[in-house]
């Protein structure tokens, strides 16, 4: 851990067996039809045509092992194989959903199958629940171990991301993917969709509801089933939205109840002096003051459309505005070249930068842009809609589009090539979260896919 002052954990830290350390097939499931349009073969010239382009190259990797299978997360460059998030396939199912293309339904729809897959497939447990990450096609390990199968192992169970101890499930990984189905429910009137978001509703009031003094739900469990002590912002902005649908679609009061307890923890998280929301609490009593991340401040505003709490963007737009270029100590941005955005968080800006991230990791750059949270920071400017909101937006898009077409350049996925200029790498060089773990300059599938819906003005937290 960190040593310093805030959860031991966020949404994306490693939450294997027991520990606290920080960390895609041709055709439709189930049409048996080509999936042509947006695929990897294309050359696109737009930038959201480009972006669609690398989630159906990252998606299509791994022809030879089935039809059911998920999205890679990251280019093969970021030493992760074929490790496919459960939270990243959540967000491609929600960009494809946002291009509203016959192409881009097909692929949300055998991407949501892959979830359902994967909650009947345990190969332990029965009860809804989905875990952080799956592979999805084939690796020799660090230690020269073979994973010799595709998403679907050769007995039948979901291929659980055990050599990295991605086996632990966390309330905001759960969220995401409930969302992500509930929309595929709406759009697509299918019921097995809304079934499955329904279970991991279940899963979450029975697993991470607590009756502590900020109240709320609890992180969720690693992978030895042991349940985490921590309670996040992030998770519970989630849940105001998960549990806001599964009532509108479901007619059940009871997700109203559920969805008044996430939503009051998050609000109880507001620090009025300042105009931004805390990151959560460590004990269910005392609430963090530091790191104070980004997402908490975007991600609210999406799902709650509070006039009286919107003012977190303008934190964020001032107190985490970075501008990367080659000059800036331990930059890998190329000569000639800047960006500007966003950092994950206001201790990403202190961040020791002569001392690696992690062990066997690059030393930060403390004006490294996380494009993930740059872009979900355009998409929540364009939904307020104030005077400059939009301006600021289109120029934070822009940044992005540019380190589309230009960074990363000969990253591949399941060892092709990919399409030319496809593809947002999640910072623009190493940069430290504050919460244990970094992001680096790789082409990633949740940065894309936030980069997508950013440009289509879809948000996917709004019930």
């Amino acid at each position: 851990m960190t040593g310093r002052q805030g959860p031991a954990l966020s949404r994306r830290s490693l939450i294997g067996a027991g520990l606290g350390i920080s960390a895609a097939g041709l055709t439709a499931a189930g049409t048996g039809q080509a999936l042509a349009a947006g695929s990897a073969d294309a050359r696109p010239s737009s930038g959201p045509a480009r972006g669609h382009a690398f989630l159906a190259a990252a998606m299509d990797a791994y022809p030879d092992q089935g039809r059911i299978r998920l999205t890679q997360s990251y280019t093969d460059q970021a030493g992760l194989f074929s490790t496919a998030f459960t939270y990243d396939n959540a967000l491609a199912i929600l960009a494809h959903l946002a291009a509203r293309t016959p192409a881009g339904l097909a692929r949300a729809k055998a991407l949501g199958d892959a979830l359902l897959y994967a909650q009947d497939h345990d190969p332990t447990h029965d009860d809804g629940r989905l875990r952080q990450a799956y592979n999805t096609g084939p690796y020799t390990f660090y230690d020269g171990s073979l994973q010799p199968d595709g998403f679907v192992r050769a007995d039948g169970t979901a291929n659980v991301g055990t050599q990295f101890g991605f086996t632990g499930t966390a309330v905001g990984d759960m969220a995401w993917a409930g969302i992500a189905l509930s929309a595929l429910a709406r759009r697509t009137g299918a019921r097995r969709f809304l079934t499955g978001a329904v279970r991991i509703g279940a899963w979450i009031e029975r697993t991470g509801r607590t009756d502590e003094p900020l109240g709320g739900y609890k992180f969720g469990v690693d992978g030895a089933n042991q349940r985490l002590p921590f309670t996040s912002t992030e998770h519970n902005t989630d849940l105001v939205c998960l549990f806001g649908r599964l009532a509108l679609l479901t007619g059940d009061r009871v997700w109203r109840e559920r969805r008044a307890r996430a939503e009051a923890f998050v609000k109880r998280m507001w620090e009025p002096s300042g105009g931004f929301f805390h990151t959560g609490t460590n004990d269910g009593v005392t609430v963090n003051k530091s790191p104070i991340p980004e997402d908490t401040q975007t991600w609210t505003h999406l799902a709650l459309d509070s006039r009286r709490h919107s003012r977190s963007l303008d934190w964020a737009v001032t107190e985490l505005a970075v501008l990367d270029h080659s000059g800036r100590t331990n930059s890998t941005v190329p000569a000639g070249q800047s960006y500007e955005g966003v950092t994950f968080s206001s201790v990403s800006l202190l961040a020791n930068e002569d001392a690696p991230i992690a062990d066997g990791q690059p030393k930060p750059d403390r004006n490294g842009v996380w494009f993930e949270g740059t872009a979900h920071l355009a998409l929540a400017l364009r939904d307020r809609g104030a005077r400059g909101d939009e301006t600021r937006a289109r120029r934070l898009l822009a940044s992005i589009e540019q380190a589309q077409a230009l960074l990363g350049g000969t990253q591949t996925v399941g060892g092709k090539a990919l399409p030319e200029r496809s593809g947002v790498v999640s910072a623009s060089s190493p940069l430290d979260t504050g919460f244990g773990f970094g992001y680096y300059p790789y082409r990633h599938t949740g940065a894309t896919a936030w980069y997508l819906m950013a440009a289509a003005r879809f948000n996917p937290l709004r019930v």
